[in-house]
């Protein structure tokens, strides 16, 4: 089985469909027209256009170079088909910048990277952390990507002796944050939908979005909706018993009175039944007061959730049972409720307030 590095690589610029994590055998040959319909540097569609491409037919052959080209509020970069390797970070001043993937298929164009928490900094100074393993750092508030993979390829098995093992394939921070098609590659904390400060409710959109891992793949304390999202757990070889892992583990902050919201949503699993829980509260240490808040409804959970008790608890002095966590009319093997008291349901009222609009406000990604 090859590595997801090498899998990655080979995935990118590939024409016909793929299977998720799996290389295609022949890599197509860069496309005589590498940005479809969205223009090309001689035919650009406006002065606020830049045009990435790996071979040189664009104005600039990697993300980062670009993003840091892309000064002022309101630009798009066009992504032809490739793999670019390295961290983006796209700044506060960057507002309004939008991604997009050529081909319209986000397995074509992928940005992707290999830190991990506890990787050395290059200076000398210490590792990366958390936050500093991201692939891509999104701090601009109106950021949109569409059809565009975010992937963090660090893996444990090249390095045992790590303890930091978290990696992220994109942290995001601004408000009015939003993806279409995109998919988010990773394993340990791979999409972290996080806010600026523990003041700023940071809103995010998902929708279509693919987004898999196995610890705590999806985290933060940003106001964040998932719309027909496909959530993937996948199987662990370092490990030989349950739970492997947590698909969602968010730290809205105590005044926020929006966390997360997964709906038209389906989770499926590589690993055994009921070897993942849904989802577990984090309470960081930097914020004791977070009152981490999750509602799954009208989505199918499949065999891979333990339906007995599909949550857990991070830390002993915040249990779950005094968190925000709610379900409502949810399907699949993963969402029978067995044990009343591990499965807190909404009702049909309460419900009415669980919907993009009553947690996105006045801003309408969703219409």
């Amino acid at each position: 089985m090859p590595s997801r590095r090498s899998a990655l690589t080979l995935l990118a610029g590939a024409g016909t469909a793929l299977a998720l994590g799996t290389p295609t055998a022949h890599a197509r040959p860069p496309r005589p027209r590498p940005f479809g319909r969205y223009g090309s540097p001689s035919r650009r569609l406006d002065a606020l256009t830049l045009y990435v491409d790996p071979h040189g037919r664009g104005d600039h052959t990697d993300v980062r170079s670009a993003v840091d080209a892309a000064t002022g509020t309101g630009r798009t970069l066009v992504l032809a088909p490739g793999t670019y390797r390295g961290t983006v970070l796209v700044t506060a001043a960057r507002a309004e910048l939008t991604l997009i993937g050529a081909s319209g298929d986000p397995r074509d164009t992928v940005i992707v990277h290999d830190n991990a928490a506890g990787t050395p900094k290059p200076d000398g100074s210490g590792t990366h952390g958390t936050s500093g393993s991201a692939t891509v750092t999104v701090q601009a508030a109106g950021f949109t990507a569409r059809d565009v993979t975010f992937a963090n390829d660090w893996l444990r098995s090249d390095h045992p002796e790590y303890t930091g093992t978290q990696a992220v394939a994109i942290k995001v921070q601004g408000d009015r944050s939003a993806f279409y098609g995109c998919r988010f590659l990773g394993h340990q904390d791979t999409l972290y939908a996080d806010s600026l400060a523990l003041t700023a409710f940071a809103r995010q959109y998902y929708r279509d979005c693919y987004v898999e891992g196995d610890v705590d793949f999806v985290f933060g304390r940003a106001t964040a909706v998932y719309d027909r999202c496909h959530f993937r757990t996948l199987t662990r070889t370092d490990l030989t018993s349950a739970p492997y892992g947590f698909v969602f583990a968010p730290s809205t902050a105590g005044a926020n009175p929006r966390g997360y919201l997964v709906l038209r949503s389906r989770v499926t699993s590589t690993a055994p039944d009921a070897y993942y829980k849904l989802a577990r509260p984090w309470v960081p240490s930097s914020d004791l007061t977070a009152h981490p808040m999750l509602t799954v409804r009208d989505s199918h959970l499949g065999a891979g959730i333990d339906a007995v008790t599909p949550y857990g608890t991070m830390s002993s002095g915040f249990p779950w049972q005094d968190q925000r966590f709610a379900e409502y009319r949810n399907t699949g093997p993963g969402a029978r409720v067995t044990v009343p008291a591990n499965r807190p349901q909404l009702t049909a009222s309460e419900s009415r307030a669980h919907t993009p609009a009553g947690y996105l406000g006045d801003w309408r990604p969703h219409a």
